[in-house]
């Protein structure tokens, strides 16, 4: 089934800064080469961090020098919020970006995987959330010993729920998240791939017609412009299918957990909290589908979007 064309590719450099726009790309196992290859990390709280917890990472961008390839990663030029400059090899930049944040923050790139301790979640009981998430039996009770941990709180806040919201559904997400920041050897929320459909911001921007559904506020590897045939979130419904994009096929994983980063200013978009409350309100928290690759292989912009 035909559901629509890829209308853009996007690949972020830098965990949580604007990203670049691409015409073409290649993907494999590892997502497309550069995505998120490299992101900060607070030294105060002592974990690797976005912008759920350093919101003004969303007004600066970050471009390579050269092309990334499997493996390599080369250097970024940073524009920071006043319109300077730096780049990930000048000997000032972790200063430039602390008094940017506000915090003492030091700028990385993607290390090995076996590296567990880069990754690691500094919040006490974060190994223990792990152990159990990965009990096929305790598993559907992860929100339950949530609230016991006393993690209600710090859960809210990463997700930027109001008191009177749910929290999303844990027993969806892959248990290495709980110990860790990201998947180790990557900087991904939870997959290599991030998926959202026009139809998607079509549905929302009919429900909340004041807020700026602009894809940026999204930040997914492929917007995919799909037709009249196609209404609502129609990637929430994709969940273990296989997408064909170009030569490249993807699983879809599940659907993609919206937070406060959905909020927050960049460059020309305002701070917006009704776009988040939308979401929670009348998508079920979700907007948009993560995927894993199955077949490496390149598209561009402009290809068929198959579900297979």
């Amino acid at each position: 089934m035909i559901v629509g064309r890829i209308g853009e590719i996007w690949r972020y450099p830098v965990k949580s800064m604007g990203g670049e726009k691409l015409e073409r790309c290649d993907a494999d196992a590892s997502g497309i080469p550069g995505d998120r290859g490299w992101a900060l990390r607070d030294e105060a709280a002592g974990e690797i961090r976005g912008a759920k917890y350093l919101p003004e990472l969303m007004q600066c961008s970050a471009r390579y020098r050269q092309q990334p390839t499997a493996g390599k990663i080369p250097h970024v030029d940073i524009t920071l919020p006043d319109g300077t400059r730096t780049g990930s090899d000048q000997p000032d930049v972790n200063a430039h970006l602390s008094e940017v944040l506000g915090r003492n923050v030091s700028l990385w790139p993607l290390q090995p995987a076996g590296n567990k301790a880069h990754y690691k979640r500094a919040r006490v009981g974060s190994y223990a959330m792990s152990r159990l998430s990965r009990s096929r039996i305790l598993r559907p009770y992860l929100g339950g010993f949530i609230r016991l941990a006393g993690l209600d709180a710090p859960a809210r806040e990463m997700f930027g729920r109001h008191a009177d919201e749910p929290l999303p559904d844990f027993s969806n997400f892959p248990a290495e998240l709980f110990e860790f920041t990201s998947p180790p050897g990557t900087y991904f929320d939870a997959f290599p791939i991030h998926l959202l459909t026009t139809a998607s911001l079509d549905a929302m921007a009919s429900l909340n017609s004041q807020a700026a559904w602009d894809v940026r506020r999204f930040r997914p590897n492929f917007l995919i412009e799909t037709g009249d045939a196609v209404e609502g979130p129609a990637e929430a419904g994709w969940s273990e299918k296989a997408l064909r994009l170009g030569e490249l096929h993807l699983k879809c994983e599940m659907p993609t957990v919206r937070c406060a980063m959905t909020t927050h200013a960049q460059v020309d978009l305002p701070k917006d909290s009704s776009v988040l409350r939308t979401i929670v309100r009348e998508a079920g928290q979700n907007l948009g589908a993560y995927a894993s690759v199955i077949k490496a292989g390149g598209t561009e912009v402009g290809d068929t979007v198959e579900l297979l």
